[in-house]
C-alpha cells in the first residue's frame, strides 16, 4: 500500500453536488451531540456537500495521500491535519506487550485522532493506520531500496494479511473502530521481475508497508487479493461510510 506523505494543496477537493437546502443533522447517539457542526466556530462550508449533508466538521488525522484520496473520491469534504505520533514508538511497546496486529494496528490509530482532537474540539477525527504480517513476521515501510528488496523477497511466493485499522475520535471519546483484514499472496515472481518494478517504482516503494503499490504496477507481483481494495490502501471505506450514514453525517 502507497502511502506518501501529505502535502496541503497536493490532492484538490473533490465536492459533488452544489449548495442547496440545510439538511438537518440528528446524530443517533447522544456522545455525538457537541461534535455538531457550529457555523460560530468553524470555516463557512456549504450547506449541503452531494451525499453529505449539513453536520459534523470532518478531519482526517493522517498523513497519507492514498487515505485522502480515498475520501474525496467518495465526495467526503473534510480537512486534512496529520498527527505527529511516534509510531515506531507505540508499535515498539505494542510488541513488547505481546499485542496482536489487530489492536496495534487500532492502538496506531487511536493515536493519531486522539493527538489531533485534543486540539479540536467537537469534531469527528479519522485516525487509521495498517500492520502487514506475514507468517508471524511483521513488516514496516522499508528504510532503504535494500531493505525495499529483502521485503519483497520475504513475501514472495506467500500469503500476507494488512490489518487496516480505522476510528472515530471525538473530543476525548472514542466513538466508532474497525479493523479490516484483507489478504493478499504473492506470486513466486522471478529475480527480473523483482528488478525491473524496483527500477520502475524507485523510492516510492519507500513510503509503503511490504514496498509495493497494489494501485499500480505493483499489481504485477501477486496471484490472489481478497478483500476491499480501499482496505488495502490504507482505509476500511465500507464501514467507515456506513458508520457515518447511521450518524446522519451521509444521507442513508
Amino acid at each position: 500500500m502507497y502511502n506518501p506523505p501529505y502535502q496541503a494543496g497536493s490532492v484538490p477537493s473533490t465536492r459533488l453536488g452544489t449548495t442547496g437546502a440545510s439538511l438537518l443533522f440528528i446524530p443517533k447517539y447522544p456522545d455525538m451531540l457537541d461534535c455538531m457542526f457550529n457555523p460560530d466556530s468553524l470555516p463557512v462550508l456549504a450547506l449541503s456537500h452531494g451525499l453529505q449533508t449539513h453536520g459534523s466538521r470532518l478531519v482526517l488525522a493522517s498523513g497519507s495521500l492514498a487515505r485522502a484520496a480515498l475520501l474525496r473520491s467518495a465526495g467526503i469534504v473534510m480537512d486534512v491535519l496529520p498527527s505527529s505520533v511516534d509510531e515506531a514508538a507505540i508499535k515498539h511497546e505494542a510488541r513488547s506487550a505481546h499485542r496482536t496486529p489487530e489492536a496495534t494496528a487500532l492502538l496506531l490509530a487511536v493515536a493519531k485522532a486522539r493527538q489531533v482532537a485534543a486540539s479540536h474540539s467537537d469534531t469527528l477525527v479519522i485516525g487509521a493506520d495498517q500492520v502487514l504480517v506475514s507468517e508471524q513476521r511483521w513488516f514496516d515501510k522499508p528504510a532503504d531500496m535494500g531493505q525495499a528488496r529483502s521485503h519483497l523477497l520475504a513475501l514472495r511466493g506467500r500469503r500476507h494479511v494488512l490489518h487496516t485499522a480505522a476510528c472515530v475520535q471525538c473530543n476525548d471519546r472514542l466513538i466508532w473502530s474497525h479493523v479490516a483484514r484483507p489478504a493478499l499472496t504473492m506470486r513466486d515472481f522471478s529475480d527480473a521481475t523483482l528488478d525491473a518494478y524496483l527500477d520502475l517504482e524507485g523510492d516510492r516503494l519507500l513510503a509503503s508497508v511490504g514496498a509495493y503499490r497494489v494501485e499500480g504496477p505493483g499489481i504485477h507481483l501477486f496471484d490472489r487479493i481478497e478483500g476491499e481494495h480501499a482496505a488495502i490502501l490504507g482505509l476500511p471505506m465500507l464501514a467507515l461510510l456506513a458508520w457515518l450514514r447511521e450518524q446522519g453525517v451521509l444521507l442513508a
